[in-house]
């Protein structure tokens, strides 16, 4: 399995720390967020790997390289402007060889192994388009995003009286998700899910470990200490 971190967000809540370096390179625990992704990764046996970037995207490719100082191969997939997630991923769709991939968002923080990613993808039936890990609901987004059901069939959080639970940003996909998406053309991520959520197309599991969206100066900071 080949896996791609996000790293193309501009980071605006976390101003004034991203006016000068990207998002995924902020430190919490002594390094970047966007290493502890990488060696998690590669510890799971995953070492193919693609990361897109946009804002200030050149310093991401100078401290990481090739990947070989963590036993990657890491190519990249620079974007002239933001395509937001789902026009990221489609502009390096080729990088996958028509397989289901991991995709990472660089801006969070989670223990969960991606070791576990292969047998989720096994698991995907040929109707499957998506597979989500979702987690319980942070203090900042109490609404929830989506709908994990017993049969492990995830749905709008309008679907049904389950609790939302929060996307974590950690998904697995189908090529196919993205085949309405024009090469360089920006889109959002979560229409194409609700979208193949209402063909009965995702599936998802609960994550009860560590997760840490990092979104603010706050987070960042009570994240390093909570490593350190």
């Amino acid at each position: 399995m080949r896996a791609m971190i996000l790293a193309a967000g501009r980071g605006e809540r976390m101003r004034p720390l991203t006016d000068s370096v990207p998002k995924p390179l902020l430190a919490a625990g002594g390094k970047p967020l966007i290493v502890w992704h990488i060696e998690r990764l590669v510890l799971a046996g995953i070492t193919e790997i693609v990361i897109n970037h946009a804002w200030l995207g050149g310093q991401i490719e100078q401290a990481l390289g090739d990947g070989s100082q963590y036993g990657a191969r890491i190519a990249y997939s620079p974007e002239a402007r933001a395509l937001e997630t789902a026009g990221g991923i489609a502009q390096a769709l080729a990088f996958f060889r028509g397989q289901p991939f991991l995709v990472i968002n660089g801006d969070v923080w989670c223990d969960w192994d991606p070791a576990q990613a292969q047998a989720a993808a096994a698991a995907m039936d040929g109707r499957t388009l998506a597979w989500l890990l979702l987690v319980d609901n942070p203090a900042q987004h109490p609404q929830g995003d989506f709908q994990l059901h017993a049969s492990g069939l995830v749905t709008d959080r309008t679907c049904g009286a389950d609790p939302a639970l929060t996307f974590s940003g950690i998904g697995i996909y189908r090529p196919a998700l993205f085949q309405d998406i024009a090469g360089q053309q920006a889109a959002a991520l979560a229409p194409l899910l609700r979208r193949a959520m209402a063909a009965r197309q995702v599936r998802g599991s609960r994550y009860g470990g560590r997760w840490v969206d990092v979104g603010t100066p706050q987070r960042l900071a009570d994240l390093d200490r909570a490593l350190s």
